[in-house]
């Protein structure tokens, strides 16, 4: 996805060769991952040609989702993320911002 965000539509044969370069991956690698992403409705491959149909953040989204899911929900996956790191005020600020936002509490 980071290269099709930085490239933008295009054609399976040039995204092939972006991949070799970026990641080292061979053909086989690249349309592999290609298909899950497709499957995953993240790009559309017509005609050869390759789109992004998410953005980056909503890409990120469904990431989380699908972590905080395998994790039990929300709360696990927060306390497993953040077991044994200390957290900036700053950092704690911005998500007591974020859950009053998401609870609609501005």
């Amino acid at each position: 996805m980071e290269v099709l965000w930085g490239s933008g539509p295009v054609k399976s044969t040039r995204l092939v060769e972006l991949c070799q370069k970026r990641f080292g991956w061979n053909k086989s690698t690249t349309y592999t991952v290609l298909r899950k992403l497709k499957k995953k409705g993240a790009v559309r491959h017509e005609e050869a040609v390759v789109t992004p149909v998410l953005t980056r953040a909503e890409a990120v989204r469904m990431e989380g989702e699908e972590l905080a899911v395998r994790a039990g929900g929300v709360t696990p996956f927060l306390t497993a993320f953040l077991r044994g790191r200390k957290l900036t005020m700053e950092e704690a600020e911005a998500l007591k911002e974020l859950i009053d936002r998401q609870m609609g509490e501005e």
